[in-house]
């Protein structure tokens, strides 16, 4: 009976290292594709990441949560570098766990000139990794997606005070630029 209890509690650590393993290896990465989505935009339209496939690059940065400063200051930054944002023709958001109506508010409150996507329910934002388990918020993470729906690049150091000139910027290191 020691024996057998031995065995099982030898398996069930197995079972647990496995479980563990594979928890980490199903972290989104660079050459993954990107998991799909649809979120309501705070502009009232749903937006897909397949409505995009083989006619833009995507951009999705995720942030904790609206009217709080650091996600004020990221979403200031993206609208006062719109002007070299739209240009390169890549279809770029912020993206937090705010209901749609929240969203709204914060993205009028701020005059931008881009949606904020929409995801209460938070399963977009598993399927990304995003979510926080501590705080039950995205991570202020970005992810850089091409045309063909890949992952490009994730940037896990975002600086909300620069966060509009380093999108742009990696879109054209990344050469994601739509003609």
């Amino acid at each position: 009976m020691i024996r057998i209890a031995a065995h099982l509690t030898a398996a069930m650590v197995g079972l647990s290292a496995i479980a563990g393993a594979s928890a980490t290896a199903g972290e989104l990465k660079v050459g993954d594709r990107a998991p799909e989505f649809s979120m309501k935009g705070s502009d009232g339209k749903t937006y897909t990441l397949d409505q995009f496939k083989g006619k833009s690059a995507v951009v999705i940065a995720w942030f904790p949560k609206a009217f709080t400063g650091g996600c004020t200051k990221e979403c200031k930054s993206f609208r006062a570098n719109s002007e070299a944002l739209k240009p390169l023709n890549v279809a770029y958001f912020t993206a937090s766990v705010d209901t749609p109506d929240k969203n709204k508010a914060f993205a009028e409150s701020l005059d931008l000139d881009y949606p904020i996507l929409s995801d209460p329910d938070k399963t977009v934002a598993e399927a990304y990794g995003v979510i926080n388990p501590t705080r039950g918020m995205a991570n202020r993470w970005t992810f850089y997606i091409d045309k063909e729906g890949i992952i490009r690049a994730i940037d896990k150091k975002v600086n909300t005070d620069h966060a509009g000139q380093d999108l742009a910027a990696k879109i054209k290191e990344l050469g994601l630029e739509g003609k």
